[in-house]
């Protein structure tokens, strides 16, 4: 069994029967133009990326870095359309509409990731596992809704944020198309596995909740992917999600260098040689780099070759491994498939040495680290408190329910989600929709640090 490319290119939006029609833009441009002009991406803008809280404009944001992988996604999809369409004879498509595919899902790939990073992700997680508050509620959980926390993960909110949270009056949140919804979905699989053991880097984490299950099992089907278990919510990666993945890795694995390099973690002695290693003929940019006068450029210049040439390299490899693909018989990262792929671990060793570990991002990682705990804490007591008491709730408990946004609470505005598992859901949504600076200020003020 394998997919088929012309289920792989639906153009159907979520819950939609019919095909998108319009002859102005591609459904697949009104995709990327949807999640561009949402809040949610506006929001990334003070998203930790590396460096929380920064004060230097230069580095980059969540918001910054997803637009460049967009840029990078939208190179790697339209080059390997042209051989696909090629390939498969495929007349009602362009080019184009693989790039715009991957440059949409490459745009919204960390829109559902919660303040402070990764660590923001940790940082949920160990609420549900180690605080008695939080360890409380889970224990009155399903073991299937008990996962969505225990094992919070910002690719499922992402997948939240698309087809839920933006727009929510609408059935489908933006209503993208399926084809881009599953190129963004790097994880196609629930949280909860039970005794199921799988392996391949499409299952290491989760890529939608329970709630969202139905969402992307329609998604799924109308894409046609490969289902890996009957009972369990489980499929093989759409084929351009493998490259989503990839513009995000190129990203991440070259560009980090280049931002520890403007804030002086790194010498340009030391990325020169690292960037050079990732380059198949080293020698034909020494004279370039010596007519280049600024340190600054002379790292551009270097950047920007690093990654046309790993395009080149991830180009290959995965036309060279299409028909594995579509049979859901490759499941590894491309860029581990790479013939220079230990000069681009290098850079991801010397990052974590030298930029991730440094003093002032721990010192902020471990204040964020407290911040979102304690917003957690104060959230689901007051919730708790209004839900079960109504009025008769403490009078604090019914101020800090009224700061959250309706869409928050539930369909009562007035009171809390009775459904536990829901009610706590959507405060975790209200949590990873925040971005740094707002999680600190409402921290600071519900702590009374401020006013």
């Amino acid at each position: 069994m394998s997919m088929r490319w012309q289920l792989l290119l639906s153009k159907k939006r979520l819950w939609h029967t019919s095909t998108d029609t319009t002859q102005q833009r591609s459904a697949f441009q009104r995709d990327f133009d949807r999640i561009i002009f949402s809040s949610a991406l506006r929001r990334m803008q003070d998203k930790t990326q590396v460096f929380p809280l920064s004060k230097i404009d230069y580095v980059r944001t969540r918001l910054t870095h997803s637009l460049e992988s967009s840029s990078v996604g939208r190179s790697l999809g339209t080059l390997i359309g042209e051989q696909i369409i090629q390939r498969h004879q495929l007349k009602a498509y362009y080019a184009s509409d693989f790039g715009d595919i991957c440059a949409a899902a490459c745009l919204a790939h960390d829109i559902g990731n919660p303040p402070f990073g990764h660590l923001g992700e940790n940082a949920i997680r160990d609420w549900a596992k180690y605080k008695p508050i939080g360890q409380q509620h889970i224990e009155k959980l399903t073991p299937s809704e008990q996962a969505d926390f225990l094992h919070f993960e910002g690719n499922a909110q992402g997948f939240r944020v698309l087809t839920r949270l933006q727009n929510p009056d609408n059935k489908g949140g933006l209503q993208l198309t399926c084809a881009t919804l599953a190129s963004f979905t790097k994880y196609p699989r629930e949280a909860h596995l039970g005794s199921l053991k799988l392996t391949g880097v499409s299952t290491k984490k989760q890529g939608f909740t329970l709630q969202d299950k139905p969402s992307f099992e329609w998604v799924a089907k109308e894409v046609g992917l490969l289902r890996r278990d009957k009972p369990q919510a489980v499929w093989s990666r759409h084929p351009l999600a493998f490259l989503v993945e990839a513009a995000d890795d190129i990203c991440y694995h070259i560009i980090d260098i280049e931002d520890g390099f403007r804030l002086g973690c790194l010498s340009l002695e030391e990325v020169e040689s690292l960037f050079l290693a990732n380059l198949n003929n080293p020698q034909q940019y020494t004279q370039k780099l010596q007519q280049i006068k600024g340190k600054k450029e002379k790292v551009e210049f270097l950047r920007a070759k690093v990654i046309n040439e790993t395009v080149k390299h991830v180009v290959d490899c995965f036309l060279d491994n299409e028909n594995a693909i579509l049979k859901g018989q490759f499941d590894q990262p491309l860029m581990s498939q790479l013939p220079n792929h230990q000069a681009l671990d290098a850079l991801i060793q010397v990052a974590n040495q030298k930029i991730y570990n440094r003093s002032e991002v721990l010192e902020i990682d471990a204040v964020g680290f407290r911040i979102i705990s304690e917003l957690l804490d104060q959230f689901v007591f007051a919730l708790d408190d209004v839900a079960e008491k109504g009025q008769q709730s403490q009078a604090l408990s019914q101020i800090i329910c009224q700061m959250l946004p309706r869409q928050f609470i539930g369909d009562n505005a007035m009171m809390p989600e009775e459904n536990a598992y829901l009610r706590l859901l959507k405060l975790t949504d209200f949590i990873a929709g925040m971005t740094d600076s707002y999680a600190l200020s409402l921290y600071k003020k519900l702590t009374g640090m401020s006013l």
